[in-house]
Parts: C-alpha cells; sequence; structure tokens
C-alpha cells in the first residue's frame, strides 16, 4: 500500500509564494514520474507539471517561469513552488506518483489566491 501526504497550501495574496509538499510511504522500491495536478471548482482535474526519475520535468504552459518543481528521491518526496501566484491558480493541488506502471493519488491540499 502507497500513501502520500500533502502539505503546505493555504490562502495567499496575489503574486505571492507558497511551496506544496507531498511525502511518499508503504511499499515503494522506486519511484518513476511524480506530478502536481490541480482541480478548480466546477472544472475537469488538469496536469500542472511532472518531474522524472532523471529530474526532466515538464509544466503546463500557463504556469511556466512561475512554478517549479522537483524531488527528493531519498526522501521519497516531491515539492511545488508556486511563485507569482494568480486568482486563477486556485485549485486543490493533488501530487501524484507512478510506481511500476501504477498511479497513485494524494488527497489534495487548498491553495487559494484572493486579495
Amino acid at each position: 500500500q502507497v500513501q502520500l501526504v500533502e502539505s503546505g497550501g493555504g490562502l495567499v495574496q496575489p503574486g505571492g509564494s507558497l511551496r506544496l509538499s507531498c511525502a511518499a510511504s508503504g511499499s515503494i522500491s522506486s519511484i518513476d514520474a511524480m506530478g502536481w495536478f490541480r482541480q478548480a471548482p466546477g472544472k475537469k482535474r488538469e496536469l500542472v507539471a511532472t518531474i522524472a526519475r532523471d529530474g526532466r520535468t515538464n509544466y503546463k504552459d500557463s504556469v511556466k517561469g512561475r512554478f517549479t518543481i522537483s524531488r527528493d528521491n531519498a526522501k521519497k518526496t516531491v515539492y511545488l513552488q508556486l511563485n507569482s501566484l494568480k486568482p486563477e491558480d486556485t485549485a486543490v493541488y493533488y501530487c501524484s506518483v507512478v510506481i511500476i506502471v501504477r498511479q497513485y493519488w494524494g488527497q489534495g491540499t487548498q491553495v487559494t489566491v484572493s486579495s
């Protein structure tokens, strides 16, 4: 069984920053891809950023230059640094990991950008 625990969400003003963390635990040999998704009210869940085991990254166009994904393989943790936040970034953010072709999800953490 694999568990993902997210932290770091909250309320921030436009232009502010947050750092999300997601720690994986359980029967894990190694983690392939790690990533962050988000879902705003009334919208579908969308990909925000992914990072491969070798460190290659991929970002949604609207967050490029503002968000940075990173991972610590020893700690089985993935991070998302969110800078220059905009109201349209408001959503529940979910982390996800792929372990031997199976995808696991965290419970989600709320990010609200508002003045």
